[in-house]
């Protein structure tokens, strides 16, 4: 009886351990976790400027496809090259972090990165 208890709480530690240690390494390594991505992104004036000076790349402006428009809520096609917001980006404004970024005709779209909906426009 002794034994039996002893192997099963040796399995509740290793089984602990293991859960421990799957979610350390599911955590970034500041500690601190990245908010998901939403489908609507509100961000203040200075946010936009600093999204906007960070981000906008003229040579990467894209005409929009035939009938698509950029607003918040609209899927990006498929046909629209997005990337990764840049590190620089992610630091000025944080919440941006889980996003990508396309330029459609010199409008700056923050895109939500699972379901390639527009959470954000931001023109100049």
């Amino acid at each position: 009886m002794k034994t039996r208890t002893s192997i099963a709480l040796a399995a509740a530690a290793l089984l602990l351990a293991g859960v421990s240690a799957a979610s350390a390494a599911a955590m970034p390594s500041s500690g601190a976790m990245t908010p998901a991505a939403k489908d609507r992104l509100t961000l203040s004036s200075g946010q936009q400027k600093s999204a906007w000076r960070d981000l906008y790349t003229g040579s990467l402006n894209q005409a929009a496809p035939s009938g698509f428009s950029a607003r918040v809520g609209a899927v990006v096609p498929n046909s629209v090259t997005t990337a990764p917001v840049t590190a620089k980006g992610a630091r000025d404004v944080p919440t941006l972090k889980p996003y990508n970024f396309a330029m459609l005709q010199k409008k700056l779209v923050i895109v939500n990165s699972s379901d390639h909906k527009i959470a954000e426009v931001i023109a100049r």
